[in-house]
C-alpha cells in the first residue's frame, strides 16, 4: 500500500482526504486517488494524463520528474504528496 494526499492549495477548490492505495504506476495510482474526486482530475492531469506544469508530485519527499514519465511504479510503502505550485511575485 501507499500513502497519497493533496496539499491544501488543490483542496481549497475540491476537498480530497489522504488514501492508501494499493502501489502501481503514477497514473495508476493518481487516478485512484482522483476518482475519489473526479473533479480535480483536470487541476493535476493534461488530457494525454500527464502531470500539469504547475503541479509537482513527490514521491518519498523526491520530487518526481519528467512530468511525462507516469508511467514509472510507485514501490509499496511510499508516499505521494501532490501539490500546486504557487508563481508571482
Amino acid at each position: 500500500m501507499i500513502e497519497i494526499s493533496f496539499a491544501p492549495s488543490l483542496q481549497r477548490h475540491h476537498p480530497i482526504a489522504d488514501q492508501q492505495l494499493a502501489s502501481g504506476s503514477l497514473a495508476e495510482v493518481l487516478n485512484a486517488a482522483l476518482a475519489a474526486q473526479p473533479a480535480l482530475k483536470h487541476y493535476v492531469l493534461t488530457d494525454q494524463g500527464h502531470i500539469r506544469k504547475h503541479v509537482a508530485v513527490f514521491v518519498n519527499n523526491a520530487m518526481h520528474l519528467p512530468r511525462e514519465d507516469v508511467h514509472r511504479q510507485v514501490p509499496p510503502g511510499a508516499k505521494v504528496f501532490v501539490v500546486q505550485c504557487l508563481t508571482g511575485g
